[in-house]
């Protein structure tokens, strides 16, 4: 979905997902994705209880358990289907999922020179293996027990409707993402099952970019314990040290949410590449209908000319600070984290609210601090499926 040219097809695709990938703060899709973000931390935060010792600092491989609570919080949301950590099956999807997202975070020269292809042999079919495997577990697991369920609905509709024109225009309401996609496989002629089944995988799959931007913001942070405390100090405000933090709390978390941007500003994975629709010249330089045109977003987001000190950590960099007002987010125009235009990443609102309960979450209850040197990539957003651990160390009094 993310690397297709734009058509008809990424249209429609992307007006199904737009009411589930972007809910209003008022819509009960926003108060689900609260009640789900909420219920999944909790149960993130208990397996990792389960391997802590109260007041002891313990080396902890955070990434696998972090990863699968954000899977949890997709397939709930878009699928209405929880696993237990413990699922085995569970666990080896997130796992290739992770496996996808580091590799398309790589950079081959295939991917400018297509011509190479035949030398990518051996890799290309590892690619293939993993979408096969991603694909039956979808279909097992969700799709299959879904679709028969659409399947007896639609038929019940079709004979209530025989002979009452007063009901042929009668809407199925979808449950969730899932039922939406294949609601509309039966409306749209022109949609195949398998360009559903591609738009539930690459927004379930979405989930790897939370679970690796909020284990890179943790490393950030494990090296700045001023920012991690500046993180804690904001919740407590926020929830009066209560409870963990919500959802809905975000609107009043800026600095939290400026961390996540900083850390994406320093890291600086490449975005999406765009193609020119038409002839047409950027500053005397001609680009034909067609050119791949690719953003260098790695100097945008270390140049001192749009940064001051761009080489310091500073999430301030990102907070309105008004005078007799609370401060709020302060996103620059030049920022492109997540491409921007039509092509701006439709998720990217699952991205921020789940990545801040879970990075808010977890220092509540943890102090964070680096076991060793960490070894974070420059210009990408992944980190390695067997990356470092770090060092957690439970809060006395913590909630």
């Amino acid at each position: 979905l993310a690397l297709c040219d734009w058509s008809w097809l990424q249209e429609t695709r992307r007006k199904i997902a737009r009411t589930y990938c972007s809910p209003k703060l008022c819509s009960s899709n926003y108060g689900l994705l609260d009640s789900i973000a909420s219920d999944e931390l909790e149960v993130f935060l208990k397996s990792l209880a389960a391997i802590t010792i109260h007041g002891s600092e313990c080396v902890v491989q955070v990434k696998q358990p972090l990863l699968m609570a954000c899977a949890n919080m997709f397939t709930r949301f878009m699928c209405s289907t929880q696993f237990d950590y413990g699922d085995h099956e569970f666990k080896t999807m997130v796992r290739t999922f992770d496996e996808i997202f580091w590799d398309i975070n790589q950079g081959y020269a295939m991917d400018f020179l297509p011509w190479l292809k035949p030398f990518y042999v051996s890799h290309m079919r590892k690619l293939s293996a993993w979408s096969v495997y991603i694909r039956r577990f979808m279909m097992d697991a969700i799709v299959s027990k879904r679709s028969s369920y659409i399947k007896a609905m639609s038929a019940t509709m079709d004979n209530s409707c025989q002979g009452n024109d007063d009901e042929i225009d009668h809407e199925e309401e979808p449950t969730d993402f899932t039922d939406a996609l294949l609601i509309n496989l039966r409306k749209e002629p022109r949609l195949k099952m398998d360009h559903v089944l591609f738009e539930l995988e690459d927004f379930i799959g979405g989930h790897s970019a939370v679970g690796n931007m909020v284990m890179l913001t943790l490393s950030m942070v494990a090296t700045r314990p001023h920012v991690a405390q500046a993180i804690r100090d904001e919740a407590e405000q926020v929830t009066g040290g209560q409870r963990l933090v919500r959802l809905y709390d975000k609107p009043d978390m800026p600095y939290t949410e400026a961390t996540m941007f900083e850390t994406l500003r320093v890291i600086s994975s490449p975005i999406v590449p765009h193609v020119a629709t038409e002839d047409t010249t950027i500053r005397g330089f001609k680009i034909s209908k067609g050119t791949c045109v690719i953003i260098n977003n790695y100097e945008i987001n270390t140049s001192p000319a749009y940064w001051d000190n761009p080489s310091v950590f500073d999430p301030n960099r990102f907070i309105h600070h008004k005078s007799g007002a609370k401060s709020c987010i302060r996103k620059p125009e030049y920022f492109l984290p997540f491409s921007t235009g039509k092509r701006t990443c439709i998720g990217q609102q699952l991205v921020f609210g789940f990545g801040l309960v879970l990075l808010a979450g977890i220092l509540q209850r943890y102090e964070v601090k680096a076991n060793a040197q960490l070894a974070i990539p420059e210009a990408r957003l992944a980190l390695p499926p067997d990356t470092y651990p770090l060092i957690l160390t439970p809060l006395n009094g913590s909630l």
